[in-house]
């Protein structure tokens, strides 16, 4: 995983540090990366770009928190902390801060009452926490998984389970990845004959790791 990394940062490096000077904005996800119709976890997933995808930054909140993004076609918006831009070799999130990083600064007005925002019990009890998880520990190339070692994929039978038997969702701030962290206010759900545990957050099922509670496969 590290040695694609690095071969992704130096075919593209040239690319998108011109294109950060030059105010073209181009980036990539550094992981699976929801996009939302609006710029928060809160908003209904319309569509999703790949780890490595190149997309199209047509602008960011302040902070770039959240960025309106072009998928082959779709536009949404995405966490910014998942979003790098290629400068001086090295992968840089929109949300580091990093003075190098450049993006067009846009507002956002809900344009249909609300009704894209996800509805029913996503703030319940574990609204206010957040999701753990760091963009560095994913551009490290380990996805955040302590200790080093990736962990299997869930099985067919796994993620069928999950899928017919749904537990009352909750929404956290931040956004859903994978090797990202569930705290430890939410419930886990465990799936029979496996070792793997369940929840679904920000509208979306999670299969997790119970001990290191890291989210292991996103149920799509």
């Amino acid at each position: 995983m590290i040695r694609s990394k690095t071969i992704w940062l130096s075919a593209a490096a040239a690319l998108l540090a011109g294109a950060a000077s030059a105010q073209v904005q181009e980036a990539r996800p550094i992981t699976d990366l929801n996009l939302r119709s609006g710029p928060g976890s809160n908003y209904t997933i319309v569509g999703v770009a790949p780890l490595d995808a190149l997309v199209m930054v047509e602008g960011c909140v302040e902070g770039a928190n959240w960025c309106r993004v072009n998928y082959e076609g779709t536009s949404g918006w995405a966490a910014g902390n998942y979003l790098a831009m290629s400068i001086e070799e090295t992968a840089v999130p929109l949300a580091s801060g990093d003075p190098r990083v450049t993006y067009e600064t846009m507002t956002y007005e809900e344009d249909n009452d609300g009704a894209s925002v996800l509805a029913g019990g996503a703030a319940g009890a574990a609204s206010g926490a957040a999701i753990g998880g760091p963009a560095g520990a994913l551009i490290g190339g380990v996805l955040g998984m302590a200790g080093g070692d990736a962990l299997d994929p869930p099985d067919r039978t796994t993620v069928t389970y999950v899928q017919q038997h749904p537990v009352e969702p909750v929404w956290l701030e931040g956004e859903v990845v994978t090797g990202a962290a569930i705290p430890d206010t939410v419930t886990l759900t465990p799936i029979p004959e496996s070792t793997y545990s369940y929840s679904y957050v920000n509208g979306v099922p999670v299969i997790v790791e119970p001990q290191q509670r890291q989210i292991i496969h996103i149920v799509r």
